[in-house]
């Protein structure tokens, strides 16, 4: 049997549990490896994701998980990627208790962030000299913005400390969550949707210079300016510009 269809076997083997690639004597074997496999798959997700099962508790984590793996095979050659779609997997079996999926989202960014490549990070002691009406800040590529309708980080903040979380709540306006890796430690908090929006545009290319004069139209100009200082001093501080660009030179 040539290799790639050895491979092929293998893998509908793993997925499903079908043997027609195979002799019959091999089923005995074949069927320890799939359930090292799968076994693999449970600790991994059990793993990556603590608070969540402390959340819903053992048995319904338990039983998600054995979902996943059954209707989602690994896509990449690392585990470390395999737990990429089990917020969807949770947000399809607990649709009406969204906090469910925030907290797991919560966790996957934080371990995405933490495995993330490394940057360089401008400090606030470097900011002078620059023209800011065409200065572009390149933000730290582990930087991952979460949208959040319920209090899901309270309750993973609580979870993490092993204190007592209150009831899930739905948030009368949604919210934005910053994560991403700052000196070797994936950190997180909370952001407006204002301030979320205004990275995502600096961090799409927009010049702080055309920031400030977004924020001064929808704000008026005293506010406006002042918003994007405030801003721009709490990314420097957060470890969230890697670089400025003003076509002049690069930091």
């Amino acid at each position: 049997m040539m290799l790639v269809v050895q491979q092929r076997a293998m893998r509908d083997w793993l997925r499903s549990g079908c043997a027609a690639g195979f002799d019959a004597g091999a089923a005995p074997g074949l069927a320890v490896y799939r359930n090292n496999h799968r076994a693999a798959l449970v600790a991994c997700l059990e793993a990556g994701f603590p608070r969540t099962r402390a959340w819903i508790g053992d048995d319904a984590f338990l039983d998600t998980v054995i979902d996943h793996v059954g209707r989602v095979p690994p896509s990449s050659w690392t585990l470390d990627a395999y737990g990429e779609d089990f917020p969807v997997t949770l947000a399809l079996r607990y649709p009406d208790d969204l906090e469910v999926a925030e907290i797991a989202a919560i966790e996957l960014a934080l371990d995405r962030a933490f495995i993330g490549p490394d940057a360089s990070v401008v400090g606030i002691d470097r900011l002078a000299g620059y023209d800011w009406d065409r200065a572009v800040l390149h933000i730290t590529p582990t930087l991952e913005l979460l949208e959040g309708a319920t209090n899901a980080f309270e309750l993973w903040e609580l979870l993490s400390a092993g204190a007592m979380p209150p009831a899930a709540a739905r948030l009368d306006t949604p919210r934005a969550l910053f994560v991403w890796r700052q000196a070797g430690i994936s950190r997180i908090r909370i952001a407006d949707p204002i301030e979320a929006q205004a990275l995502c545009r600096v961090r799409a290319g927009l010049p702080f210079g055309d920031l400030c004069t977004h924020t001064a139209e929808a704000f008026g100009p005293d506010e406006g300016i002042s918003r994007a200082g405030v801003w721009l001093g709490r990314w420097i501080t957060d470890g969230l510009v890697c670089a400025i660009d003003d076509d002049r030179s690069i930091l």
